[in-house]
């Protein structure tokens, strides 16, 4: 390509725009299709059964009275398993954990698969698998934070160190007027998205195609590729629909796998979906934490020290995922001394993952409370004393940030909430049905991560634009706010662009994951459409007969449908004739995107943001409510407002289920979670939100991406959770250290 063409960068207006979602219709009318509606002709259905023991051996099945039902075809235990090629208990990539393929009789956690019944019907299929009536030799197994001694965790997850150190914590310790000690807990917390986990497999010889959710649909080819030795172009993933993720439906687990290689052994389409039971054990979730957290401040509330030390349960085959609830102490307060560390404790559980904010959920759950318990020490209003130990460039590193509002939403929140009002004594405010009322408020930060991506922009003859890249949407809106950016790098209305994602036989879109997905995804299709218009004005630039000819040096602009010579608008030319004149074919451009190393050496990258929340608790029954909420976030730059103040409310509700409602149980003697459903696991309900307000604070960042983008899609968490915790204790005066927050806390703390 010619490198006399100058194509500067421009936001077109089709960013920007509250868009209504171009998936939200097929969602409504039942026309999107998830992955279990799909039903290849031949397809069996497969139902796993799931440990009730979460340590020791299955040792006998009636296989014998499966298979004797008439609709049973296949059943699948540790003495026959479907083979697979690759070492089930290997990871063969970064992100990859183990998996349970029935390849030994042992049972690690509850709820693991340890066998799979194949039925013409699901009914069928879910009969056999009753009539196995496994047996077991139970082992006592290990559950909660003190059934071990707890360890220094190897490492972090995603290859991050499990301490980090910066000055010298023991001597600000020391150094401090006054301190506090403090220690909270946080529970095991589980996947519950509206679609639980699904696959369909088919296989053509040594070709595969599956329709699963996914959150990485081509980098989960090579774990599939991986398992069944077979090239990853050989696999065909489909995930056009997702309904929802949160970190869960990012890698193949254990029943997926399964199923697939069932569906090799038998020689039809297998389909497994989920029951919501299930979703508790084999397919990830967040560990509890045990957070030990030391403040140290100096006469002028400057804080001195920062020690936070979390321990996680773990699984004991893996144990790489600890929650990495320490990571929520960097970056964010000005401390003299920064000390963050992982310790782990290994529990009979499946095997932990990233779920929704990993690390800054759980740990700004803690670090929020402990800043406002620091505060009241202190004698000084909570945000007041957040602004004392504002970091001005990151603490530690001394980096300076790409780009930082915090200020911004401390003021916009406040002045929003009527934070100015609020007594600094807890107790003192009721309302007029006399229902106690508390004020709280946390920082929300996340940081702003860019993975690797492709893309390809098509012009078609008729002026239009098709895009394509591998993107997943979970339910966050990639169809709609992708295709904005598309659409403006091509220069073309948004109704006039074709958007093409969620199959693998797609350029790759890197992961739907981490708060990345727009800024990875979207650079890769704005490069994309960069090179589109590249390539078309090279063709108006060498033809004599365009009002463009020869304007190679000056270059043009893209702008609805048509090319623009800069500095001289009366020549333009629209691309269907630019196209016609030059034989009629489409015009390819190609694109990628991923942050260079050195950009993340420079600058410290993080979205920033403040949650201030209102409670409401009954005097005597202690029932507790949170009535209002307003969370400010800077963000970057926004190309949805819809879809991102949509986002920031997800998080916050959240936060709202963090806080007061989700808590796996578990009975010590078997292991087993006692409230795997929803009856049981509690997540918020209408009755549970009154009232969400969203702003997001106007940033600029010329750092982070091309695209100046951060994502919201995990913010939203933190500082929520903190800022409910931090009302409660504001409307009773009771300090509650562990979530969720329930009645009998504070009951018992009266």
């Amino acid at each position: 390509m010619s490198d006399t063409i100058s194509l500067p960068m421009r936001f077109g207006s089709n960013s920007g725009q509250s868009v209504t979602r171009r998936d939200g219709i097929a969602k409504v009318t039942g026309a999107a299709t998830y992955a279990a509606d799909n039903h290849p002709d031949g397809m069996l259905y497969a139902v796993f059964v799931p440990a009730a023991i979460a340590r020791g051996r299955v040792t006998h099945f009636d296989t014998g009275a499966a298979l004797a039902h008439p609709g049973v075809v296949e059943v699948f235990t540790p003495q026959n398993p479907p083979p697979v090629a690759g070492n089930p208990d290997e990871k063969p990539f970064m992100f990859a954990v183990p998996v349970e393929v029935l390849q030994s009789d042992r049972i690690r956690y509850a709820r693991q698969p340890i066998a799979l019944v194949l039925g013409e019907t699901i009914e069928a299929a879910t009969e056999g698998a009753r009539l196995l009536n496994p047996r077991y030799e139970a082992e006592t197994p290990r559950i909660g934070m003190d059934a071990e001694p707890a360890t220094k965790a190897p490492s972090g997850p995603f290859g991050q160190p499990a301490e980090v150190i910066y000055g010298d914590v023991d001597a600000g310790m020391a150094a401090s007027q006054q301190s506090v000690d403090l220690t909270y807990e946080t529970p095991q917390q589980y996947h519950n998205a509206m679609e639980p986990h699904a696959i369909v497999a088919k296989w053509d010889g040594d070709r595969l195609e599956i329709d699963t959710p996914n959150q990485a649909i081509v980098l989960s080819r090579g774990f599939y590729a991986y398992y069944f030795d077979i090239p990853p172009e050989n696999i065909t993933i489909r995930s056009p629909y997702l309904g929802g993720g949160f970190g869960s439906k990012a890698v193949p687990y254990s029943p997926l796998v399964l199923a697939i290689a069932a569906a090799r052994k038998v020689g039809r389409p297998v389909k497994l979906a989920l029951r919501r039971d299930q979703m508790f054990g084999p397919v990830a979730h967040r560990g509890a934490t045990r957070q030990q957290l030391r403040i140290g401040i100096d006469a002028q509330a400057k804080m001195t020290a920062l020690d936070h030390i979390s321990t996680a349960t773990v699984d004991t085959f893996d144990s790489s995922f600890p929650e990495p609830a320490c990571n929520a102490s960097h970056g964010l307060y000005a401390a003299a001394a920064l000390r963050s560390t992982m310790m782990t404790v290994r529990n009979d559980i499946g095997v932990p993952g990233a779920m929704r904010a990993p690390g800054e959920a759980s740990g700004s759950a803690a670090l929020e409370c402990a800043m406002d318990e620091m505060a009241e020490k202190a004698g000084l209003d909570p945000l007041e004393f957040r602004l004392r130990n504002y970091a001005e460039r990151e603490p530690g590193t001394d980096k300076p940030y790409s780009s930082k509002a915090l200020r911004e939403c401390y003021a916009e929140g406040a002045k929003r909430f009527g934070w100015a009002g609020r007594p600094m004594r807890p107790g003192q405010m009721t309302d007029e049905n006399g229902m106690l009322v508390g004020w709280g408020m946390g920082t929300a930060l996340f940081g702003a991560p860019m993975f690797a991506a492709e893309a390809r922009a098509t012009l078609r003859p008729d002026g239009t634009g098709l895009v394509e890249t591998a993107a997943s949407d979970m339910g966050q809106g990639a169809w709609t706010a992708l295709a904005q950016i598309a659409a403006d790098s091509l220069g073309l209305p948004l109704d006039k662009v074709e958007f093409r994602s969620g199959t693998s036989d797609l350029p790759d879109a890197g992961i739907a994951g981490g708060s990345g997905h727009t800024a990875t995804a979207g650079g890769a299709l704005h490069a994309a459409g960069k090179d589109a218009i590249a390539r078309l004005a090279e063709l108006a630039a060498a033809d004599p007969d365009s009002p463009l000819y020869g304007t190679g040096n000056s270059g043009v602009t893209a702008r609805d449908g048509r090319l623009f010579a800069t500095g001289d608008e009366s020549r333009s030319e629209a691309y269907e004739d630019i196209i016609a004149r030059a034989g009629g074919s489409a015009v390819e451009g190609k694109g990628n995107a991923s942050r260079p190393p050195e950009d993340a050496e420079r600058h410290a990258m993080y979205a920033h943001g403040a949650v201030f929340a209102e409670v409401k608790i009954d005097p005597d029954l202690f029932q507790m409510r949170v009535t209002r909420m307003v969370g400010a976030f800077a963000a970057g730059r926004i190309i949805n407002p819809k879809l991102a103040e949509s986002q920031l409310m997800g998080g916050m509700i959240w936060g709202t289920s963090f806080a007061l409602h989700e808590e796996a149980r578990f009975d010590k003697r078997s292991g087993r979670i006692m409230n795997a459903d929803f009856a049981g696991y509690h997540i918020p309900v209408n009755a549970d939100v009154k009232g969400l307000e969203v702003i997001t604070v106007h940033e600029d960042d010329p750092y982070v991406n091309p695209l100046g983008i951060k994502g919201v899609g995990e913010i939203g968490v933190t500082g929520s959770v903190g800022a409910i915790g931090n009302a409660i204790w504001h409307a009773t005066g009771k300090r509650i250290r562990r979530f969720p927050i329930r009645i009998q806390d504070l009951l018992r703390a009266s």
